[in-house]
């Protein structure tokens, strides 16, 4: 079975090994068992996705959109919802207590409602993804904007205010206010206020850093190695992996290498075994969408 944007044969993804290309035959880019499982891969994933391509008599390319969609499926129904935020921009809730914390409650997965809930502390000192703010914005856009509600998720309704830019124009940190009486799952009439957008966000006080590892496609072609007078490393992705450093849920701290959660409104993501003590890594599995083959 033979991906698109990759290679399967073993010796040209020994070249990408002793190139320095990728790391290893795990490295998460690789069409390997052991980069697929480092990548957050399950079992179940690979076995529907071939169920789903089925056998042909000749050889054939595989979308890498039906793999995707197959670990897409099956981490909708079994990773735990967790919040992190991989952009962070401050937002300061004006009206907000100061020092108050308090703990709110979020479900793990809304697939499996008996697994509960999990906590999540508050704050009057939030990150939230810088995209998720526009202090200018069109009617299309329903994330957060200066006159604007919009409903931070698990918590409370909030309403741009006004932003603190540095000298060089770049906003570091948004001032809202926010309607104490619109708490998510408190039953009062002004917590079913229905808003267009939510966001999700972390306590700055608590939040978790974290190094997230966003992977592209390993080659900017669908048949890197079709053309045999090209060298297939020609169409090497120099953009297949970027680290950041990001902020997460406190809970996230004991996390173990494998284990796999939903990054609301971001993805799927898995712990790295590079994990340590000091610093969890997260490789990212998939997007929630097939946003990739939209923009190719």
């Amino acid at each position: 079975m033979n991906l698109s944007f990759t290679v399967t044969s073993k010796r040209k993804l020994a070249e990408l090994i002793e190139g320095g290309h990728v790391s290893g035959w795990d490295d998460p880019r690789m069409p390997t068992i052991a980069g697929l499982r480092r990548r957050g891969y399950t079992p179940l994933s690979l076995r529907n996705f071939v169920d789903a391509a089925g056998v042909a008599k000749r050889d054939n390319v595989i979308d890498m959109s039906l793999l995707e969609h197959a670990i897409r499926e099956d981490l909708n129904k079994t990773a735990p919802r967790v919040m992190a935020v991989l952009d962070p921009v401050k937002l300061t809730i004006e009206n907000y207590p100061d020092g108050q914390t308090e703990t709110l409650e979020g479900e793990i997965n809304p697939e499996q409602p008996e697994a509960g809930s999990r906590t999540i502390p508050f704050s009057k000192f939030l990150y939230i993804e810088r995209e998720d703010f526009l202090e200018v914005a069109n009617r299309k856009f329903f994330r957060l904007t200066l006159g604007k509600e919009v409903r931070l998720k698990n918590a409370y309704i909030i309403k741009g205010e006004s932003v603190i830019k540095d000298e060089a124009g770049n906003i570091t940190e948004i001032i809202c206010s926010y309607d104490p009486d619109s708490k998510s799952g408190s039953g009062s009439e002004a917590s079913q206020r229905k808003v267009k957008g939510t966001l999700h966000w972390v306590s700055i006080e608590h939040a978790l850093p974290i190094e997230v590892r966003l992977y592209d496609r390993l080659f900017q072609s669908e048949s890197p190695d079709q053309d045999k007078e090209i060298d297939f490393k020609t169409f090497l992705n120099p953009n297949s992996l970027t680290k950041q450093q990001a902020y997460a849920e406190p809970g996230l701290e004991k996390a173990n290498p494998g284990d796999r959660f939903q990054f609301q409104r971001l993805g799927y993501f898995a712990v790295d075994p590079d994990s340590t003590l000091e610093k969890v890594v997260f490789n990212k599995t998939v997007g929630l969408r097939d946003n990739w083959s939209k923009k190719n």
